[in-house]
């Protein structure tokens, strides 16, 4: 049973009714039981080596005590706490099926919200570091020479680094004997102590670009030659960071009784921590390593003119970590997380080991050194595949649209493909390089990314090898061709900053609550009534937010953030909500499928104690039942079938509250719905 909690909750109900009415054990995912790809591996870690995560042995003791649950669900104390914490895994890694399968920001957004949820608090908190990347690279990069995307890209580093600790045992021995972890490596508190350290270093570590963009935009508009930077290049710098990078009385107290040592700013720390785990195996003193993190914002004439997002990102981390969560201290793990983020990008390839540098060239990176940095750069720079061109350059270049891995055993297979349109390009491309493996005159002639996955000089794996040390790990790479799938994105006419995802999930949760009440609710009551669901309930609203382009796109409506010239929707017709209403039960019932519930309306009749209706809210919830769903093996017109079988009353609750939805998101600014011009 990977859902112990879930299990326990199904046997109490078994024994107080005498029938096994729920909840039930989640099904797996297809593939994850003994799959070696990369959705399979990611998905097992999360449901078969985590069992138990998070779960609170001293709530549940309380909860024996006192006879009240201290979980929540849509509501406080309606389930155990344990069995929330196994709804909260559940969710985590539905929302990262989702995002494999598609690979698209919105499905990123949730497995971002997921992980911030269970970690770091609640997501509005952290909304703007997260989303403010997002947002700053679609809107700003399209300026630069060169730029992909690091949003989808993170969370494709968090799957890759998942799947790599599920299938690789000597990874898994190497990162518990580095942090004492007293289960060993097949113990369920060392994955889940994995995952919460991984999370924190692959879905932050480029967060610092919104302050490196800047910087590259100075370059690109005076058409600086990015490949020859040098003296007389005009650059911009960062100063004035005092406030940016001071560590507080209360954190350095935590600190110095951490370490044992005073720290005045996040540069102190970051150099400390480096040379704690690196300074003898590169002969690098902590003096020079603090030398050269300071020269990162302010002197980037000193690091090759360019600026250093990694720097920025482990700062802005930090200060997250500190703000979010004052009375949790940083842990020696969290300051770990800091430092891999910093050493990922320039400062160990080029400060440290020189790994360009055939004089100066040190030993590659051993995972035995500091297992989150190693494990960071490795799947930074394996997952390159389906990340959106922003840059001039980057459009016209030739990247893999999508990648398959295979991870048995030891090795890592990864073959990478492009799209079969571009055949023609890559086949002039093979040409040329065959004439030039005849004469080897000059330099083999390139046709980025695939001839460096393609070519005999293998540039890519080799690059890869240089920066970190794969003895015992080998990686195979290869390049292939196949149609684009360009429906897997489901992309709509509707789009809107990603900051306004969480606004709109609040309002489509408050629309029945507040309905006809419109003008006397706040953005703060209904904020408040938003952060008091569990993550299941908070993710159906936002997944409810993400289906509404679709809903719209059917009804010739769209909304956005931007200014257009077209008339403002300011109510549903009948027509319209007969359109939406049933896709919109189709998605709930899906939803309501893939986190374990059953079709059943026994918590309706079943005997209850105290006040009925919340007994009976919360046995809903304690055997997952509800009557409106339905049975996993339910077709598409089996559900739309459904839907018109449900009375008046029920379908209601499908559309009748999107018109005060409007009112209610006119409280914000900027996010309309707007109608086609069809004539």
């Amino acid at each position: 049973m990977n859902y112990t909690a879930i299990e326990a909750m199904r046997q109490k109900n078994l024994a107080a009714f005498g029938a096994d009415l729920g909840p039930r054990q989640p099904v797996p995912d297809s593939g994850t039981e003994s799959g070696t790809d990369l959705k399979s591996a990611a998905l097992r870690f999360l449901e078969k080596r985590c069992v138990g995560l998070r779960f609170d042995p001293k709530k549940e003791q309380e909860e024996q005590d006192t006879g009240r649950y201290l979980g929540m669900s849509i509501g406080p104390n309606q389930i155990p706490y344990n069995m929330q914490m196994d709804i909260d895994r559940l969710c985590l890694k539905n929302e990262l099926a989702k995002f494999i399968d598609s690979g698209v920001a919105e499905d990123a957004y949730t497995v971002y919200y997921s992980y911030l949820e269970m970690f770091m608090g609640e997501f509005g908190h952290s909304q703007n570091m997260v989303e403010l990347l997002s947002e700053f690279e679609s809107n700003a990069s399209s300026l630069l020479m060169k730029h992909r995307d690091h949003y989808s890209h993170s969370v494709y580093v968090f799957a890759l680094g998942l799947a790599i600790f599920d299938m690789n045992p000597a990874f898994r021995k190497t990162f518990c004997d580095f942090y004492h972890l007293p289960g060993g490596p097949e113990d369920p508190a060392s994955a889940a102590f994995f995952l919460e350290a991984w999370g924190l270093t692959s879905l932050f570590h480029d967060i610092g670009y919104p302050f490196e963009i800047p910087f590259e935009q100075v370059i690109a508009y005076f058409e600086v030659d990015a490949a020859n930077r040098g003296k007389g290049n005009l650059y911009m710098a960062y100063h004035d960071l005092d406030r940016f990078i001071a560590i507080g009385e209360e954190d350095g107290a935590a600190l110095r009784k951490l370490y044992g040592r005073d720290f005045a700013t996040v540069e102190d720390l970051l150099a400390f921590g480096i040379a704690q785990h690196l300074g003898k195996a590169y002969d690098i003193t902590e003096e020079r390593l603090l030398e050269v993190i300071r020269s990162k914002p302010t002197h980037p004439e000193q690091n090759g003119y360019y600026m250093d997002h990694a720097f920025f990102s482990a700062v802005r981390l930090y200060r997250e970590l500190v703000t979010v969560r004052p009375a949790e201290r940083l842990t020696a793990v969290q300051v770990d997380a800091l430092t891999a983020i910093m050493l990922h990008n320039s400062l160990y390839k080029f400060a440290i080991a020189f790994y360009k540098d055939p004089e100066k060239h040190k030993d590659t990176f051993r995972a035995e050194l500091h297992p989150l940095a190693w494990m960071l750069m490795l799947c930074d720079e394996l997952q390159c595949w389906d990340r959106t061109a922003y840059g001039r350059n980057s459009r016209t270049e030739l990247h893999p649209m999508s990648a398959e891995f295979d991870f048995t055993g030891p090795s890592v297979t990864a073959v990478y493909y492009y799209d079969i349109e571009e055949r023609d390009k890559i086949e002039a491309w093979k040409k040329e390089y065959a004439a030039w493996k005849q004469t080897k005159d000059g330099k083999a002639p390139r046709l980025k990314d695939y001839s460096d996955m393609a070519a005999e000089e293998a540039r890519f794996r080799k690059d890869i090898e240089s920066i970190v040390n794969l003895d015992g790990f080998p990686l195979r790479v290869s390049a292939g061709l196949r149609p684009v799938n360009r429906k897997i994105k489901h992309t709509w006419l509707s789009d809107s900053s990603f900051l306004h995802i969480y606004d709109f999930a609040v309002v489509l949760n408050a629309r029945y609550k507040y309905q006809g009440k419109e003008n006397q609710v706040t953005i703060g009551q209904m904020e408040e009534d938003f952060n008091k669901l569990s993550l299941e309930y908070k993710l159906l609203n936002i997944n409810q937010v993400r289906s509404f382009a679709r809903y719209l796109n059917a009804i010739d409506c769209f909304y956005t953030d931007r200014p257009v010239d077209f008339d403002m929707l300011n109510e549903f017709t009948d027509e319209m909500t007969s359109v939406f209403a049933p896709m919109e039960h189709c998605r709930w019932v899906r939803d309501h499928q893939a986190a374990g519930w059953l079709p059943g309306d026994e918590y309706e009749t079943l005997p209850v104690t105290g006040d009925e209706k919340a007994a009976r809210n919360a046995l809903r919830e304690q055997l997952r039942r509800h009557k409106l769903t339905l049975p996993d093996d339910a077709s598409e017109p089996e559900i739309y079938a459904h839907y018109d079988t449900l009375s008046p009353e029920d379908q209601g609750k499908d559309y009748l509250p999107y018109n005060s939805m409007l009112k209610l998101l006119r409280k914000y600014d900027g996010l309309r719905i707007y109608k086609l011009d069809r004539e």
